[in-house]
């Protein structure tokens, strides 16, 4: 039987196949000169650039590689949830194959970690590559979240950190579909500190997170975490009735003492119209991400499907929910209430 790493290193793969060999190669550089045994799980989502190929070629050179492979693409944050399911070391450390977090920063996370913390996450103090466009989104984002949220979720920090195993089986518990990881470890708690490193610049290929994607992640981590665009429409409704009777007043003195022609006609009541009614609507959109969130976790669908895996061996799937999806405890229990095995079991006692 294979000894237990002491490190786990996940990285979702999706469409990477130009720095998975140089990626891999760092992680060992790093890896190795620990003296403990770790492995690297690459989560393939669903690339179709031949990422996976060479995945199961690389893990088949190096037994401590293995390889999660999705029946498609789900997106970054569920490849990251199913790389800590299948992940069975003692620390966690959740890292992207894109190079742009150097994996020889990873031996600083876990000085940290032996120093007794539960979660130590990288900070960017300097990142390379990027346009202004992106970094000041990116600024005004994590100051954004950090000011709304109901937790301390820390600023300038992405997914890349180390989580001592008792994170991670708090993690492998909370099953939403509209993930945020950086904030959901920072929810869990535990003792948390930071380090900082400079990202690099993108050595091949292009980013996973156009301008679209940007904003769909950010309302999933507004929308995961705060209240805060429920609570405010009370302020704005409240602000809006105020500012209409005053107005209404307003217009009623300088009619009655400057004549019917001050302010005659329908333009300020078509305009005020308008108005309302952009702010309703813009309302009705926020009440749509909360209602469309429950509406998700009430259907309780896996998070991912696995069409295969390689290097996991049998064993690895007690750290699922089941061994092909990534469902919720409650679906895993009725799959077991249900299996063939218990109702023969039943079967026997009855007998």
């Amino acid at each position: 039987m294979s000894e237990r790493p002491t490190y786990s290193i996940v990285a979702p793969v999706y469409n990477e196949v130009g720095n998975l060999r140089p990626f891999t190669d760092q992680v060992r550089v790093a890896m190795d000169g620990l003296g403990e045994p770790w492995e690297l799980l690459l989560v393939d989502d669903g690339s179709s650039d031949g990422s996976r190929d060479l995945m199961l070629e690389l893990a088949a050179a190096d037994s401590r590689l293995r390889v999660i492979s999705f029946a498609r693409n789900f997106g970054h944050q569920i490849a990251v949830t199913a790389g800590v399911d299948y992940a069975s070391g003692r620390a966690v450390v959740l890292i992207d194959a894109d190079l742009q977090d150097p994996p020889a920063v990873i031996p600083r996370l876990i000085e940290k970690w032996q120093e007794g913390y539960e979660v130590v996450y990288a900070v960017r103090a300097v990142r390379q590559g990027e346009s202004w466009l992106k970094r000041l989104s990116a600024k005004l984002f994590y100051r954004l979240i950090h000011r709304i949220t109901d937790i301390n979720i820390p600023i300038d920090t992405g997914d890349f950190r180390l989580m001592d195993a008792r994170v991670a089986a708090v993690l492998r518990q909370m099953r939403e579909h509209r993930r945020f990881v950086r904030g959901m470890t920072s929810w869990v708690g535990f003792r948390q500190t930071g380090i900082e490193y400079v990202r690099e610049e993108r050595a091949w290929g292009e980013t996973k997170y156009p301008l679209g994607k940007m904003i769909a992640f950010a309302l999933d981590a507004v929308t995961s975490f705060s209240f805060f665009p429920l609570q405010i429409m009370i302020y704005i409704s409240l602000f809006l009735g105020v500012a209409s009777l005053l107005t209404g007043l307003a217009i009623t003195i300088l009619r009655l003492t400057q004549g019917d022609e001050f302010f005659g006609g329908q333009a300020t009541t078509i305009m005020l119209l308008l108005l309302l009614s952009s702010f309703q609507l813009f309302f009705l959109f926020v009440i749509g991400q909360y209602v469309a969130r429950s509406y998700d976790e009430a259907r309780d669908r896996p998070l991912y499907v696995v069409a295969s895996t390689a290097g996991l061996g049998q064993a690895r799937a007690a750290n699922q929910r089941s061994p092909a999806v990534g469902g919720s405890p409650a679906v895993a229990a009725l799959a077991k209430a249900h299996s063939p095995r218990q109702t023969e079991g039943e079967r026997a006692r009855r007998d």
